[in-house]
């Protein structure tokens, strides 16, 4: 199975904001991911919301749109909390995405996106 997430990828850890409410500090996820979110569950295709319940591994293969350094594991946190949202997996623990083998962060300024490889784990 293979989905592509057209647009720069983002991490939910560097787009955040902190905010004041009765009287206590809530972190809250920033517009820009929540936009990043929204645009990435509206292409996720009807026939996709299968909620994997079964071992898998998530290959993602990040094109940014500049050299800024960023996480890994933050980029795929993020896509594997989109996957669980727009109802391609069940969930994200280790017993259904078992492995997140071959995913990388590579460069391509003019068509920024996520390839994502899901592939069943005997």
């Amino acid at each position: 199975m293979i989905l592509c997430f057209r647009g720069d990828p983002r991490t939910k850890k560097n787009h955040q904001q902190i905010c004041h409410a009765n009287g206590r500090m809530h972190v809250v996820q920033s517009e820009a991911y929540k936009q990043y979110e929204r645009d990435c569950l509206w292409q996720i295709p009807y026939n996709f919301k299968l909620t994997i319940d079964y071992p898998v591994n998530v290959k993602c293969l990040f094109y940014m749109q500049t050299h800024r350094i960023v996480h890994l594991n933050g980029l795929i946190q993020s896509i594997d909390d989109i996957l669980v949202k727009g109802g391609v997996l069940q969930d994200d623990n280790s017993r259904i995405v078992v492995a997140h083998d071959g995913s990388r962060v590579l460069y391509d300024k003019k068509n920024p996106r996520v390839e994502i490889y899901i592939e069943v784990i005997k």
